[in-house]
């Protein structure tokens, strides 16, 4: 067991360690090395943590982390996996405070921190795309990623509001198709 928790927290170091721009930009990151590499969940089990994530409070990349390090090893688990994700930021945070006064000054640093916002981007639209991709399935979908985004981007509805809406939307689709239906519990 001990063994396990010091892997959860390694592997969320890492994944903490190496990730810029957010639990969006984590994406990637998170399904290579815990759907691809390790088997600790599904595709469908981190969308479904992403998308819990957007709904509770709190940054998503330690909402997921939580999740999956829940699910290995219950509530030690989600520590040491939460623990694991922050602990690189902490540092991180932890030495800019120290110099933030040297760094606002040269030129070297604002231009890295430039470069950086454009490989975030390119993180941020891959994850997007690969959302889209994995997450519309049927024409509903297509029909809720349409009114969501114009809700969102045109008629500057909250985010919240249009999750809600959303996911009452989603349960009557499924009441009224006759597919809302338990789903089986996970087995260990």
């Amino acid at each position: 067991m001990v063994k396990d928790l010091l892997n959860l927290y390694f592997v969320f170091f890492k994944i903490g360690a190496v990730t810029f721009g957010g639990g969006y930009a984590m994406l990637p990151i998170l399904e290579r090395e815990l759907v691809d590499k390790r088997n600790w969940a599904t595709s469908d089990d981190l969308m479904d943590y992403y998308a819990i994530s957007q709904v509770t409070p709190g940054v998503i990349a330690v909402n997921v982390s939580t999740f999956v390090g829940f699910r290995r090893r219950k509530i030690i688990g989600g520590i040491f996996a939460t623990m694991g994700v922050v602990t690189p930021s902490i540092i991180i945070i932890t030495l800019i405070s120290l110099f933030i006064s040297n760094f606002e000054s040269i030129v070297w640093v604002q231009k890295a921190l430039k470069g950086i916002n454009v490989a975030v981007t390119a993180l941020l639209t891959y994850a997007v795309f690969n959302f889209a991709r994995k997450s519309i399935k049927k024409w509903w979908g297509i029909i809720f990623y349409a009114a969501s985004f114009c809700a969102i981007f045109f008629l500057k509805i909250p985010s919240v509001a249009v999750i809600v809406a959303s996911a009452i939307a989603g349960v009557l689709i499924a009441y009224f198709s006759g597919n809302l239906k338990k789903v089986d519990e996970v087995q260990e």
